[in-house]
């Protein structure tokens, strides 16, 4: 029987088939997976409602936070605001998530990615489960998902190392983002035990994947520097992750929440907000683990 993360004898010789580094993080992360182990149809003691005049999102992460309209609003507009930001936050989580179950799905148990196959048995179950709850919290206490109004990006090249970098690089980017917030809704105590619940789970399982998607990008951009592409190609591939990384920063300014919030005029609002140099600020302080990252291994240059 071969050792956990071996891959068969005869198997194409690939960087992350030859990382010892990387089968040992892949062996902790699925044991780690299997012991924090929960099953949300039962985890979970959905409440009939959540009160509306308490905040369902901390004002701190509030599209207006930092800008003259936080000191413009009344309690009661940023409580309903807080409330329908929330829900984009969780919808946003839905489309993300199928997005990344998809390409992951196309790669398991497929020639590349031998080693992390195992894990991707873990990474699915968990990410099926978080847009379950996810959805779950939407349906069930707003009434519905925001759709994905988020801006298309041209198809990715359709070079097999160019797109698996690609594809993986835009995964860690979503939730890396996400984890952001998932980490300062859980610890606010403002907020409802179901809202902090579902942020609490999420983070704990996605500093695996974090973890897991870091040496997994490393590996894959190491991979196609291998291959030799010129200055233009790695100019093409930075741009579409910079282009990339600000789309899903935009995807969190939506009209629509504006609207039922009671804002006026929120295709104006929305670009009122991502000028606003106090916005500006936010955005670096929600990116900086993602653009040091992709720093540091040479993916972003100074430019970016």
């Amino acid at each position: 029987m071969r050792p956990r993360n071996t891959p068969p004898a005869g198997a194409a010789r690939t960087a992350t088939a030859d990382d010892t580094e990387f089968r040992a993080l892949l062996d902790r992360l699925s044991d780690k997976a299997t012991a924090d182990y929960y099953n949300p149809f039962t985890t979970f003691d959905w409440p009939p409602t959540i009160p509306t005049d308490g905040l369902w999102m901390s004002p701190e992460l509030l599209s207006v936070h930092g800008t003259e309209l936080m000191d413009e609003l009344g309690p009661a507009q940023l409580r309903a605001l807080s409330r329908w930001e929330s829900v984009n936050f969780y919808s946003l989580n839905v489309h993300g998530i199928r997005e990344l179950l998809i390409e992951v799905t196309r790669r398991i148990h497929t020639p590349g990615f031998e080693l992390p196959s195992e894990f991707f048995h873990h990474f699915i179950g968990e990410e099926n489960d978080h847009m379950w709850f996810f959805a779950t919290f939407c349906l069930k206490y707003a009434g519905k998902i925001y759709p994905d109004k988020s801006v298309k990006l041209p198809e990715a090249p359709r070079d097999p190392d160019i797109e698996n970098f690609l594809v993986f690089a835009r995964i860690l980017v979503f939730e890396q983002i996400v984890d952001h917030y998932n980490v300062q809704l859980a610890a606010d105590r403002r907020l409802h035990p179901t809202v902090r619940h579902i942020n609490r789970l999420h983070h704990q399982d996605e500093s695996r994947h974090i973890a897991f998607g870091r040496r997994l990008v490393q590996l894959l951009w190491e991979r196609l520097l291998d291959s030799g592409p010129d200055e233009a190609t790695r100019h093409e591939l930075r741009d579409y992750l910079s282009r990339y990384v600000t789309t899903s920063i935009e995807s969190f300014y939506n009209p629509a929440v504006y609207r039922d919030a009671g804002l006026p005029d929120g295709f104006a609002l929305r670009r009122r907000l991502l000028a606003h140099p106090a916005r500006q600020a936010a955005h670096a302080k929600v990116l900086h683990k993602t653009t040091d990252f992709l720093h540091r291994i040479g993916v972003f240059d100074a430019r970016h």
